[in-house]
């Protein structure tokens, strides 16, 4: 049996597991994708990582990972398919069958996108729909995209796409920009990047491929005409294995303070999964060591 089973390979898990190392603990971490390094991976660029000015995510994420397998980490390829307490035992179940027991759980498996939830969106997805403008923006250079949203990843994707994209929508649902001030002059400054305001997206249409996304603007139905569509409207926590153990606020999120405990004890909650005002990679960090400081004084008392 493990002292700690940690769920997730991004920053958090990633440095619980730098510092469960330290502590000399019996661990492992279970990540979703082999040799991941959670969605940090997808970042163009980090400008706010102390010590790593203008790196891009995968690289940051590398390096934490390098430093992890440095300190002898296990890493265990697998999805969790459930996460019950027997006593004062945790049973992990994995989705091919495998089975782990541990005295303590830091659930660190971040969140997803959130979806537009409009007619068309699933249909199109891989087809024109993407929640990834890193990954997929290549496929549409010289051609016209719209991106959605308006907080600092939406128009950091906007600012990418410019670069290759003939013509960028940037398609918000307000007048205003939930983004840092930096992000909003750069994005009105481009010369090829559209600012389509107190608009709202109702339907993506089209062919084989997308060609249409549907909006409503200042109360009338518009039709834009575009090849590609980035939704980047934010995320929602995946806490579904959770549900019913911890004790999760109304949008989902596990509820606990930076020490990372959580109402069920021997769960801790780091990263974006936890409830917080701030949800940055530094932040994560943060958490993933806090949060096996605070399993170590569980476990000097674990019966």
């Amino acid at each position: 049996m493990y002292d700690i089973i940690i769920l997730g390979s991004g920053p958090a898990g990633l440095t619980a597991a730098i510092y469960a190392s330290r502590a000399g603990l019996k661990f492992a971490v279970i990540e979703k994708e082999y040799l991941g390094t959670g969605q940090i991976a997808f970042a163009e660029r980090v400008d706010n990582y102390p010590g790593f000015y203008g790196t891009d995510g995968y690289s940051l994420g590398e390096k934490l990972r390098e430093h992890a397998e440095t300190l002898g980490t296990e890493f265990i390829e697998g999805e969790v398919a459930a996460l019950a307490k027997s006593g004062s035992v945790w049973n992990i179940s994995l989705s091919d069958g495998g089975k782990l027991e541990a005295k303590a759980v830091i659930y660190a498996l971040g969140a997803s996108p959130r979806k537009l939830g409009i007619k068309g969106e699933s249909e199109y997805l891989g087809r024109g729909v993407s929640y990834c403008a890193l990954c997929d923006g290549a496929f549409f250079a010289g051609k016209t995209v719209a991106v959605i949203g308006g907080g600092d990843t939406a128009l950091s994707d906007a600012l990418y796409l410019s670069k290759t994209a003939e013509k960028v929508y940037l398609i918000h649902r307000r007048d205003t920009f939930r983004a840092n001030k930096t992000l909003s002059d750069k994005v009105k400054a481009a010369d090829n990047i559209e600012l389509v305001l107190n608009a709202v997206p109702t339907e993506i249409a089209g062919g084989e491929n997308a060609e249409i996304i549907i909006i409503t603007h200042d109360g009338t139905s518009r039709a834009v005409a575009v090849s590609g569509i980035f939704v980047a409207v934010g995320t929602v926590p995946n806490t579904a294995l959770v549900k019913g153990i911890a004790e999760l606020d109304e949008t989902g999120y596990i509820k606990a303070g930076e020490d990372c405990v959580t109402a069920a004890a021997g769960l801790f909650a780091a990263g974006d999964v936890r409830t917080k005002n701030v949800r940055q990679v530094i932040t994560a960090a943060a958490d993933g060591a806090n949060a096996v400081i605070s399993a170590g004084k569980y476990l000097d008392n674990y019966q």
